[in-house]
């Protein structure tokens, strides 16, 4: 009779390619298709009561999976983050910016 053993895990290397950058954003569009997921990042400035800039400076396509692993990455890591710092809140005037809606690819 034989043992079945576990499969061994590969080991995961990170590396930075020559274009990793890092940058700031208070401002995600996420635009979905039939194949993948598009998330323009940015920055939002209000300019006066009436004017809302928003400055894209980066856009990442997802496939599907990966935009649910993302999802339960993030769900893991607010809640871990609010056990250690308390509730996250949302500020309770604050109004969604609204976004220029386009035909879905």
């Amino acid at each position: 009779m034989q043992s079945q053993s576990t499969p061994q895990q590969p080991k995961i290397e990170v590396t930075r390619s020559e274009n990793y950058r890092e940058s700031y954003a208070n401002s995600v569009q996420i635009r979905p298709s039939v194949w993948d997921f598009h998330l323009a990042f940015g920055t939002v400035r209000q300019e006066s009561p009436d004017q809302v800039n928003i400055e894209n400076n980066q856009g990442i396509y997802l496939s599907p999976q990966q935009a649910k692993a993302l999802w339960n990455l993030l769900g893991q890591n607010l809640v871990q983050y609010e056990q250690a710092f308390g509730t996250i809140a949302l500020e309770p005037n604050a109004q969604p910016v609204p976004i220029p809606r386009g035909p879905i690819n």
